[in-house]
């Protein structure tokens, strides 16, 4: 069921590109594809009166005006998704920050950091032990895991250090604006 309501998105995602970023790997941990999309597609019917999707992306692409009010709909959507993302790992950290203000230590993230580390070193070593004894596949399964390692890695130092993600916030809210 949830399936047509995420091709419906990411046909409505041609209208508005910053759409595709929650239905892609890149999206927030902890996002729902399948609840964002079927929000997508009910904004879109609720405004062009359309029962199904497909005649939603068809009136869309008729009508510049409502083109317009659809993106701006889904920039605040997005924006609330992302405040909601950003919410959470503000929670996340005034967790560690109360860890540390009691005198305790977050052995749990100490133990997944520690844990990823290893693991993408694993895979490293593997790969370079054994070059040119691995098949292709083997070589491309490893690969991909250490990846996923990496990933593991780099939200992690996003966690303690921040990232981007404050300055892609302010470009959303001055996006915003110039919609108004």
């Amino acid at each position: 069921m949830a399936a047509p309501f995420i091709a419906a998105a990411v046909a409505l995602a041609e209208f508005v590109p910053v759409l595709s970023r929650w239905f892609s790997k890149e999206s927030p941990p902890n996002s729902s594809s399948e609840m964002i999309a079927a929000r997508v597609v009910e904004i879109a019917k609720k405004m062009t009166g359309q029962s199904n999707a497909l005649g939603a992306v068809e009136f869309l692409k008729s009508d510049a005006s409502l083109l317009v009010r659809f993106q701006r709909e889904i920039m605040k959507l997005d924006h609330d998704l992302e405040a909601a993302f950003l919410g959470d790992k503000q929670n996340a950290r005034a967790r560690d920050i109360a860890f540390v203000q009691a005198g305790r230590h977050n052995i749990r993230a100490d133990i997944m950091v520690i844990c990823a580390a290893l693991g993408l070193v694993f895979c490293l070593v593997t790969l370079t032990a054994y070059e040119g004894h691995l098949p292709g596949e083997a070589v491309g399964i490893i690969s991909t895991i250490a990846g996923i390692f990496g990933a593991c890695l780099k939200d992690a130092y996003s966690f303690e250090f921040g990232s981007s993600r404050g300055s892609k916030t302010k470009d959303l809210n001055q996006i915003l604006n110039h919609l108004s």
